[in-house]
């Protein structure tokens, strides 16, 4: 199995050693690292030219981590692409294990991992609400994410066929495109902890001003446009969009947000008429 890593990076040169040396303690050797550089302007491209000269470093300007994590997708040489944030890590067998596992079921593409996570220095245990699933789970994928990209290890022909991350997303891009997936293709767990994921830190992408409740309520719109449910999905996907503009439409209420509300409304009035 040859294994591409894409790790995207934006002024994380201070984090990128944790995440590029996790990938070179792997058990199992990845065919190469890809590091797509989204225009960082803390001394990133020297910095990985000087200690790191065997990665495979692109530089782009500032597109945002879905057009970074496409790019390294689209210079990989392998069939099998594995994704990591350059502010997280993996444990020494995460590669080994998923191998494995995927060896044992020939007939699935896509495969996940538990993981451990790391808060403003400090381990915090995850809600039941954060619970990771296998299997076709498309139904569990609807509420919030359940996968997290730097666990995910994926064959190309699923991107192939679905397609890559959405690049107008500012966040929940990952969410958008394991809806998309899930759909259709089967997921393997792998319940060991085998990455961590570190927050906390102020240039976190989840942590939009506006909230990204918003963004996976447009991920919910787009997919019930394309032909990828089928009807027992589309009927829940709808259900579980009604479900979050209701509560997105009571926090605009309280904020006073009349305008945008009635748009809300609106919609909501739409969607549930829609067969």
């Amino acid at each position: 199995m040859n294994i591409s890593v894409v790790i995207p990076s934006f002024n994380r040169k201070n984090t990128l050693s944790r995440s590029i040396d996790s990938v070179l303690k792997q058990t199992y050797k990845p065919s190469e690292i890809i590091l797509v550089d989204d225009g960082s302007t803390d001394g990133t491209r020297g910095f990985i030219l000087s200690s790191y000269p065997n990665i495979k470093y692109f530089f782009q300007p500032k597109k945002g981590v879905s057009s970074a994590r496409n790019k390294g997708i689209l210079e990989s040489s392998s069939e099998w692409i594995a994704f990591l944030d350059s502010d997280d890590e993996w444990m020494p067998q995460k590669l080994e294990k998923q191998k494995k596992q995927l060896e044992k079921h020939s007939g699935i593409f896509i495969s996940h991992t538990n993981e451990i996570w790391i808060r403003n220095g400090v381990r915090v245990n995850q809600m039941k609400k954060h619970q990771k699933y296998g299997g076709y789970i498309f139904d569990k994928c609807l509420d919030i994410c359940r996968m997290s990209p730097s666990s995910v290890l994926i064959h190309k022909r699923v991107i192939s066929d679905i397609g890559v991350f959405d690049e107008t997303l500012q966040v929940c891009e990952d969410y958008d495109l394991w809806l998309r997936i899930t759909s259709k293709y089967s997921v393997l767990f792998e319940k060991e902890l085998l990455i961590i994921k570190y927050g906390g830190h102020k240039d976190q992408l989840s942590k939009v001003k506006e909230g990204i409740e918003q963004f996976r309520i447009q991920s919910l719109e787009k997919i019930l446009t394309t032909n990828y449910l089928t009807k027992d999905q589309f009927t829940t996907t709808k259900n579980m969009l009604i479900r979050k503009l209701s509560i997105y439409s009571k926090g605009l209420e309280k904020r006073n947000k009349f305008d945008e509300l009635a748009l809300v409304k609106k919609k909501i009035l739409n969607w549930t008429i829609t067969q």
